[in-house]
């Protein structure tokens, strides 16, 4: 594995557990709020454990492609690199324990409105998508496109689920934030229904 595939691989065991830590936690959140302790080993076991065994027993098929173009890996650098800015921003913004979840899971804290927050609802999951995409740029194998599409997929189902439980908690004003803001890019490409 080269340099650059090593750093894809970086990238991949950070990000790829994130969806699936949620996915253990969201849909069973009330559980889960009766077990706050329990629920950070159990996801964060879980879904670091399934991502660290995927990559090992893949690693020859995701990183095994020819070396990428320049411009890829140029490119996919600096994506890695704005995720590592919007990463720095957001653990700013909102602590390393709203970060990891902690006023969701015990149904607490205020909306966050300001800073990234005020351009897009999920900075973070922006800043994930840039660094798997940059990932996928970097070691340029076909079989990393299909597995970050796949965890794409499940990153939306993971959005979905914490949008549902954001707009039970915080209900209409989660709402007039919606509309305010586009979900993770900071524009729109189509106007705004009001």
């Amino acid at each position: 594995m080269s340099v650059f595939d090593w750093l894809a691989a970086v990238v991949l065991f950070f990000n790829l557990p994130i969806p699936l830590y949620w996915l253990i936690l969201r849909p069973g959140v009330g559980f889960w709020r009766r077990h706050l302790r329990a629920a950070y080993w159990v996801a964060g076991l879980s879904a670091s454990t399934l991502v660290t065994l995927f990559l090992y027993a893949f690693h020859a098929r995701l990183f095994a492609s020819a070396r990428a173009p320049v411009w890829a890996i140029a490119l996919g650098i600096a994506l890695v690199l704005a995720d590592g800015f919007v990463l720095y921003r957001v653990g700013r913004e909102l602590g390393s324990k709203r970060l990891m979840g902690h006023a969701e899971l015990e149904g607490t804290g205020e909306l966050a409105t300001t800073g990234l927050y005020a351009r897009v609802r999920h900075p973070r999951y922006a800043g994930s998508m840039m660094a798997v995409l940059g990932a996928c740029l970097v070691a340029g194998t076909l079989t990393l496109w299909v597995v970050a599409a796949c965890w794409w997929l499940l990153l939306i189902a993971s959005i979905l689920l914490e949008e549902r439980e954001l707009r039970g908690r915080f209900g209409a004003s989660y709402e007039a934030y919606c509309k305010r803001v586009p979900r993770f890019l900071p524009f729109r490409f189509w106007p705004r229904e009001d």
